[in-house]
């Protein structure tokens, strides 16, 4: 069998190690390899250990094993790519391990703490069975054993060893320090394979289409997901749904294997095995919409593409108890001209209004914390900069006084989040917000009703998201520096964004499609935006290829809407045809108003996009109603002209755009 890299016991890259100091922990280690990494492997090797040790937790006192768990993100990526895996495919893993093993791994002759949730006791390693990744041990002596429970004595700890027939898992076993050098490569080697089946493989990853590469496909993903983690780059509540959404697909596979057991057991045709049948399709399509979910979060790329459901903890305080409103003022420094001036044109425009009450605060997030419903905050001219996260849950009103270059909030440290909305009805304006160091985006508005108006968005990861049954009202707005998308607009959410800027940003605009078929469409509306300089594309629309798995057929419109391609199942009719054409027309009819020759390119953009929705708002009609069809349920009102995807989307311009002004993309 053909690995690609062929690794011996001399090998420079893997046997020589450089000790990588790092704040917080004991060390770690890098491979290296040198530009004489042809000669003779005596000429490399150096005598003496140089990984470090440390003594297991416990009241037995057992010598010092390895210290190997320290590793860095690239160390292990090397070893896996280049001396472990290689290409191969899921299916193959355990053969390429193996075939690994055999070269750097002493097949006896070194001891080992045999670690589990229960016990630890010390082994003696008398020989390797390297396909099955196993270690054939015995009892050291002195029989040295740690455990909460005093029943593990030497007679019950040998009956053990006799049940396993002296076997034990390779990763089961940290290898008792020796400071030689000699059994370096072993601990590495034990460490990696623990490593792994700890952190990276699944247990239906080898049940995976096998046509492409394992390390690229799942490896890569997972590895930096885990190292991510370690180095506070996700949001916390994105790992819990990370650890939740892992549980939930083991417990499924687990329950579909056993179902399959069970049908292999029982005769044909049986009703019991046509009711597993059932079960077990089920099953699989929970499972493979689990997979699908925990692929999302294990790219790096599409984790903040697509982000996570998520719920603010906060809760609304409602009005006061003595109903009062009150103007909270935030100012650095308060001099007589500028309180003279927020007096004149903010606090007493009408002198027969009724007395209001007045604080002040010297940051923003003090005065928010201070909110209660209906309550408004004036931000004067300053530079505030905050470490914690704005969680707005009553209807308040977030006012800067002045121009939002002279107003700027700039967030500092590895927050969640920075501006957290949740009220019915919250309004910001006149206020730029900067963003640093973040693992999540600079807006997110979880329900209710948000209106940004002449706001300037500096973002870090991704920038305004929009959440499902939430509703954004942005005008006149600027927003720029996303590592992701500009905005998110999730399905069932209401986004109207007018006379925006929206530029330099992963993508532009991002549509989510339909992730569960529960979700209702959006309703968007663009008009008047510049959607400029971002590095995909201005617009894009993601839909989930699970779905269009379950189409049964696709079919091409007529030659009048070729642009446009809807999937269809063969029993739809002409009548519905019909609809949808009126729909499109009704959708691209305000559109000719702006036809003009120097504006056809900017028309056929909005047009195309227009398409692309009414085809996702369709799609996700037909198969509403297949559905309901098949429970024997008939909707009331099957029209496509009532559903309303968005209100316009007219007059905007897409320039510069590295990959166009819209595009779809399959997950």
């Amino acid at each position: 069998m053909n690995m690609g890299v062929q690794v011996s016991l001399g090998d420079p890259a893997f046997s020589s190690l450089e000790y990588v100091p790092r704040s917080g922990i004991a060390g770690s280690y890098a491979f290296f390899q040198d530009e004489d990494s042809c000669s003779d492997c005596s000429n490399q090797d150096k005598p003496g250990t140089r990984l470090q040790s440390f003594v297991p937790e416990g009241t037995t006192h057992f010598p010092e094993v390895f210290q190997t768990s320290h590793l860095l993100f690239y160390e292990r990526f090397r070893a896996y790519q280049d001396y472990i895996l290689a290409d191969c495919k899921a299916s193959e893993v355990r053969e390429f391990t193996a075939e690994f093993l055999e070269k750097v791994l002493e097949s006896s002759g070194w001891r080992a703490v045999w670690h589990t949730n229960v016990f630890e006791v010390l082994v003696e390693v008398i020989d390797v069975d390297y396909a099955a990744l196993k270690a054939v041990v015995s009892l050291a002596d002195p029989y040295l054993c740690d455990s909460p429970v005093s029943t593990f004595t030497l007679e019950c700890m040998q009956e053990l060893l006799e049940l396993k027939e002296h076997r034990l898992p390779l990763q089961e076993l940290w290898v008792v320090f020796d400071d030689s050098g000699v059994f370096d490569q072993t601990a590495l080697a034990i460490e990696h394979v623990r490593f792994f089946y700890q952190n990276i493989w699944r247990s239906w990853d080898e049940e995976e289409e096998d046509e492409y590469d394992y390390f690229v496909r799942c490896v890569e993903p997972r590895l930096r997901l885990h190292y991510d983690i370690l180095e506070n780059r996700v949001p916390s509540g994105l790992i819990v749904d990370y650890r939740n959404l892992l549980s939930q697909c083991e417990e499924s596979y687990r329950k579909f294997l056993n179902l399959r057991s069970s049908l292999s057991n029982c005769s044909s045709d049986s009703e019991q095995e046509n009711i597993s049948m059932v079960e077990g399709l089920k099953l699989y399509s929970e499972i493979e919409q689990l997979k699908q979910k925990l692929k999302l979060i294990e790219n790096p790329l599409l984790r903040y593409v697509f982000g996570y459901q998520k719920n603010s903890n906060i809760q609304a305080k409602g009005v006061r108890p003595n109903g009062q409103k009150v103007t909270h003022v935030v100012a650095s420094t308060m001099m007589t001209g500028l309180l003279w001036s927020l007096l004149r044109d903010r606090l007493c425009q009408e002198p027969s209004k009724e007395e209001i009450e007045i604080q002040f605060h010297g940051d923003p997030l003090s005065a928010i914390n201070a909110c209660y419903e209906g309550d408004t905050v004036i931000v004067c001219p300053g530079h505030y900069v905050v470490h914690g996260t704005f969680s707005i849950a009553d209807s308040i009103e977030l006012e800067g006084y002045g121009l939002p270059d002279d107003i700027v909030i700039e967030k500092r440290g590895k927050g969640d989040t920075f501006v957290d909305c949740t009220g019915t009805d919250i309004k910001i304006s006149s206020i730029k917000f900067v963003q640093h160091d973040a693992v999540e985006g600079i807006l997110i508005i979880h329900h209710g009703k948000t209106t940004l108006e002449n706001c300037v968005l500096q973002c870090e990861t991704t920038g305004v998201t929009v959440r499902t049954s939430a509703e954004l009202l942005m005008k006149n707005s600027d927003l720029y520096g996303a590592k992701g998308a500009g905005i998110e607009i999730y399905p069932g959410s209401k986004c109207t964004l007018s006379d925006n800027g929206i530029h330099h940003c992963k993508e532009g605009i991002l549509i989510k499609d339909f992730l569960d078929e529960h979700y209702d469409i959006p309703k968007i509306s663009m008009v008047n935006n510049v959607i400029h300089n971002n590095e995909g594309y201005g617009v894009v629309l993601v839909k989930p290829t699970i779905f269009s798995d379950l189409q049964e057929n696709v079919q091409d419109e007529t030659e009048e809407n070729n642009a446009l391609k809807i999937q269809t199942s063969e029993e739809a009719s002409a009548a519905e045809r019909v609809e949808l054409d009126e729909l499109i027309q009704c959708a691209t009819g305000k559109m000719e108003l702006y036809a003009r020759s120097d504006l056809s390119e900017q028309v056929e953009d909005n047009c195309e996009i227009v398409n692309e929705l009414v085809a996702a708002s369709t799609q996700k009609g037909q198969m509403k109603k297949k559905r309901l069809s098949e429970l024997g349920i008939t909707q009331a009102d099957d029209n496509l002209m009532s559903q309303e995807m968005f209100v316009s989307i007219v007059g905007n311009q897409f320039k510069w755009n590295g990959k166009g002004s819209f595009g779809t993309f399959l997950f």
